[in-house]
């Protein structure tokens, strides 16, 4: 066959596939158009429907909110009708009231009126019977009022101090009886012995020969012995014996054990000295526990902490006034015990507040403070009752005092302190509580001589007569005595007696 007869064949095949194809691509284009026509017709269609029904339900929707706005609209013209008829009647009542008011007001005025003409009667009425009683009596209303109250007021001076001192006459009349019973009672019961401890402690030697060795070459046993034991040791004329002085009593007993012992032993020298003293500090410890317990136990105090029993036994190695302070404690807590039994207080608790009212004294050269505040602060570290912390911390006045007990405890305080040979005091302090008492009673005005009587415990103040009357005596009696309280520390009471002397002389010639 000829190529150009193949190739002419070709083309015409070719052009009439592409034909065909275009033909069957535009029906297919035709049909896939009408699809989506309908398509989109359908769509529009529903979405119109969906569109009147929204429409159809707002409109219902509206309408149903303009049904209900309309008859709250009516329901609030009726509430407000009703108001409005209300507060009408509410005005026609108020006016009706104004008027009776007015009326009243001028009825009112009218009286007044004539209460004022009545008024101005009576006071020239009373002006005319001053002026006459005036004239009558030659003296003004107020010459006669100053009178008057000069007079009121001397009778009544006069009045209240009789009833004052009636009042308290029976007072202490009757609590004078009922205290010296319970002191008495208490006293009685408790009967301790009396003071027998120094505060400087002395040991013996056999021979004035121990003081050389005790002093050693060139002074080493008396410096070691010194600087191990903490104390001072004064080797002096005394004739066989020394003095160890310190301010600590625990130290100082312990030095004068341990010098005993050396003294006993005859070898004196540093090594055995710093031997001895640790031992003998041993010893004193556990002495120191079974004091304080066995002090706890006599007082009836059980169940303190170890530590509080430990530091009230370091009292057994203190005094007061030459009073040994454990001593002075279990008798404060005895004493306590039955002031409290016979008063109704508690009897426990001023019993232990007692017997740790003094807690502090075996620390004070160790902590700042007064004794009072550092036991109560020790005891309450250890958890103390608060009734008995409080005793303790104001049985000197440092603190208010919220229980009974606390009162009891410094009374017992005071009574164990201040009775017969209770304490010892040195003649230069006895001389300047003796003066300083005198001389705060000569310091109020008025007072002639002041006498301090019965070792100090009374002072007999002298008045001038001319300056002091006898109310004004009662009363400088128990000022003098609030002054002594607050400035003053004394054991017991003082008893302040005022006297005023008047004489009348006149010489016959």
């Amino acid at each position: 066959m000829n190529p150009t007869g193949w190739i002419v064949g070709i083309v015409i095949a070719f052009a009439v596939g592409a034909t065909i194809g275009y033909i069957v691509r535009h029906v297919q284009f035709e049909r896939l158009l009408k699809e989506r026509q309908e398509k989109a017709e359908r769509i529009i269609s529903e979405a119109e429907t969906k569109a009147r029904e929204i429409v159809l339900e707002a409109r219902d929707k509206a309408i149903s909110a303009r049904d209900q706005s309309e008859a709250e609209a009516n329901r609030r013209r009726a509430e407000i009708s009703k108001e409005e008829e209300r507060l009408q009647r509410r005005r026609a009542d108020t006016d009706k009231r104004f008027d009776q008011i007015e009326k009243r007001e001028q009825t009112l005025n009218k009286r007044q009126s004539a209460l004022d003409r009545q008024a101005n009667e009576l006071e020239e009425q009373h002006a005319a019977v001053v002026a006459e009683l005036e004239r009558v009596a030659i003296m003004t209303q107020d010459e006669a009022k100053e009178q008057l109250l000069a007079e009121v007021e001397r009778e009544s001076r006069a009045d209240m101090v009789r009833i004052i001192r009636q009042i308290e006459e029976e007072a202490q009349a009757k609590g004078e009886e009922r205290a010296r019973e319970l002191i008495a009672d208490a006293i009685q019961r408790v009967a301790s012995e009396h003071v027998s401890e120094v505060t400087v402690s002395v040991v013996p030697l056999p021979s004035d020969d121990m003081k050389g060795r005790i002093i050693g070459r060139n002074g080493r046993n008396i410096r070691a012995f010194e600087q191990a034991a903490g104390v001072d040791v004064v080797v002096d004329d005394t004739p066989e014996a020394v003095t160890i002085s310190c301010f600590d009593s625990v130290r100082r007993e312990v030095a004068r054990r341990a010098m005993e012992k050396m003294v006993l032993d005859g070898r004196i020298h540093p090594a055995q000295i710093e031997k001895i003293i640790n031992q003998t500090s041993k010893e004193v410890d556990r002495l120191i526990a079974e004091e304080g317990e066995r002090a706890a136990f006599d007082a009836g105090v059980p169940g303190l902490h170890t530590e509080i029993t430990k530091k009230m036994g370091r009292l057994k190695f203190r005094t007061s006034y030459g009073q040994n302070q454990l001593a002075h404690a279990v008798e404060s807590a005895q004493l306590a015990s039955v002031i409290a039994s016979e008063l109704g207080a508690d009897v426990e608790t001023a019993k232990a507040a007692g017997f740790l009212h003094d807690l502090g004294k075996a620390m004070d050269h160790e902590v700042e403070g007064t004794h009072a505040a550092i036991g109560a602060d020790f005891a309450k570290r250890y958890g103390v009752n608060e009734k008995v912390v409080n005793a303790i911390a104001s049985h000197h006045h440092e603190v208010e005092q919220i229980s009974v007990e606390a009162v009891i405890v410094e009374a017992a305080d005071a009574i164990s302190g201040a009775r017969p040979g209770a304490r010892r005091e040195s003649l230069e302090q006895y001389i300047k509580r003796v003066k300083a008492l005198e001389e705060l009673a000569n310091s109020f005005d008025g007072v002639q001589q002041s006498y301090a009587l019965q070792a100090g415990r009374e002072i007999r103040v002298i008045v001038q007569p001319e300056d002091i009357d006898d109310l004004e005596s009662t009363r400088l009696a128990r000022s003098i005595s609030k002054k002594i309280e607050e400035g003053m520390q004394y054991p017991g009471q003082i008893k302040v007696t005022v006297i005023r002397e008047t004489r009348a002389v006149d010489y016959a010639k």
